[in-house]
This record gives C-alpha cells, sequence and structure tokens, in this order.
C-alpha cells in the first residue's frame, strides 16, 4: 500500500503514450529516417532561424513559408505560394519522387509540368509569427500524408493528430506546442481567434511530442525552456525526464534513442 502512496502518476496515460511513440515511429520510417538523424533540427521562434527584412504582408509571408520549407526538408517541392483569395485545389497533382521525398537530396516533380502544389496563407497571421509557421508546417505535413497515403497508427480518424505529430517530428515541436492553446482572456484586442492556427493535438499531448523529439535529437533543456511559453516550462521539464525513463518497442525508436 505505501508502495503505492509513493508512486508517481504518468504525465500521459498509458494508451496516448503508446499512440505517441508508434506515430512517432511511423512518421520517422514513412518520412526519410536519414534525414531526420542527418538533417532536422528543433525550430525555434526566433530572429535567427527567421531573419530577413520584409516591406509587405506578402513579402514576410513568402519569406516564413522559404524559411519553413528549408527546414521541413522540402525546398526541393514544386510548390506555389498564392494569394488567400485564390481557390487551392484540394486534390494533389501527380508526383514524381526521385531519390529522397524530403531533405537536400529530394528530388520532386509533377507529370505536368505547368503545375505547381499550391499553398495559401491566413493574413491575420502575419501578426502572430509562430501561428504562420505552425499553419505553413500543417500544410506541408499534410501534403506528405497525402503523397505517401500510409494511414498512422489509429488510422483514418486519427488523421489530423498525427499530421501535427509528423510536424513536430519535421522539427516545429515548440512552435506547435505554443500556439495548440490560445488564452482568451484580458482585453477584447488581443485576442483575435482567426489569427489562431487549427490545432488537433491538444497542447499537453503536444507538449510531451517535444519531449519525445528533443530524448530522440539529444537536445538538452537549455535550449528548448527559454523558448516555451511560461506555463508550459515546468510541465516540459517533467516530460522530458519522463520520456528519458521509458523504453520504446518500436525498433526504430530504440535505434535512435541509443544514437
Amino acid at each position: 500500500m505505501l508502495k503505492n502512496i509513493f508512486k508517481v502518476k504518468p504525465l500521459v496515460d498509458d494508451n496516448t503514450r503508446q499512440w505517441i511513440f508508434d506515430t512517432f515511429s511511423w512518421a520517422i520510417e514513412h518520412f526519410n529516417i536519414q534525414v531526420f538523424q542527418q538533417e532536422t533540427r528543433l525550430v525555434l521562434p526566433t530572429n535567427d532561424y527567421y531573419p530577413g527584412r520584409v516591406a509587405s504582408v506578402e513579402e514576410m509571408a513568402k519569406n516564413i513559408f522559404d524559411h519553413t520549407l528549408n527546414y521541413a526538408g522540402m525546398k526541393n517541392w514544386p510548390f506555389e505560394l498564392i494569394s488567400p483569395h485564390q481557390t487551392i485545389s484540394l486534390e494533389l497533382p501527380l508526383l514524381k519522387v526521385n531519390n529522397a521525398l524530403r531533405g537536400e537530396k529530394a528530388e520532386i516533380a509533377i507529370a505536368d509540368e505547368q503545375q505547381s502544389i499550391p499553398l495559401t496563407f491566413n493574413p491575420a497571421q502575419i501578426n502572430q509569427p509562430q501561428d504562420l509557421i505552425a499553419s505553413y508546417a500543417q500544410q506541408l505535413a499534410t501534403v506528405l500524408v497525402l503523397q505517401q497515403k500510409v494511414l498512422p497508427p489509429g488510422g483514418k480518424d486519427l488523421i489530423p493528430q498525427a499530421i501535427d505529430v509528423l510536424a513536430c517530428v519535421m522539427g516545429f515541436g515548440v512552435i506547435f506546442a505554443n500556439t495548440a492553446y490560445q488564452f482568451k482572456g484580458g482585453c477584447g484586442s488581443c485576442y483575435n481567434p482567426k489569427a489562431n492556427r487549427q490545432a488537433a493535438l491538444p497542447e499537453h499531448e503536444m507538449l510531451y511530442c517535444l519531449a519525445v523529439f528533443n530524448h530522440l535529437k539529444n537536445i538538452d533543456n537549455k535550449h528548448v525552456i527559454p523558448h516555451l511559453k511560461s506555463h508550459l516550462r515546468g510541465e516540459y521539464k517533467k516530460m522530458k525526464k519522463e520520456v528519458s525513463r521509458f523504453s520504446p518497442s518500436q525498433p526504430t525508436l530504440q535505434i535512435l534513442a541509443v544514437n
């Protein structure tokens, strides 16, 4: 009985933790493990990661888009950033993939060379750059899932949540954790629901995904915590410590954790 009194309660339940580990393994295996190991970095919401001077909303949107493409390992894809007023087709054009799906060695072309993959942005997010970055990353992760046509753990119903995990695997975990929940209090002018990204994975679970990513990439807390919202920092420390105690059953994660 005394044993149970002092037992530490897990920060996420067993089923959620298992799904996160399984989905990490799915994302890393199907979307270039070599890119994850050799090229993926933790993207931070700072001017060091998103430099550049701009003179208009469109220039800022394009600048952030180009940097996000690069960090996602998708700069070699035939994307076109279009005006928010233009209509986007929900159908992905037929793609030809050579060498790799992502990263420096990726070669992606469209069967019809006159076509491109159109993506757009939400002008209301220009004053909330982290939401804009996260929205771009969500769109890019969605394109990857549509291209590969491989269902995540949990099947079709969990595709939106798996897309958020994939974005974390691509390096955007800090930004996704910071934008998963928006406080609605304060003065009316401080909250703009139109500017917030649509989060599929709740803040708590997203933070756990970030802890898994940083454990696999061996990233020290000092490089992460200052860039998280203040209310997330204490919880993140606990999660990082907890993740390091678990031995994932997935072979892919075991290999990465050892390396």
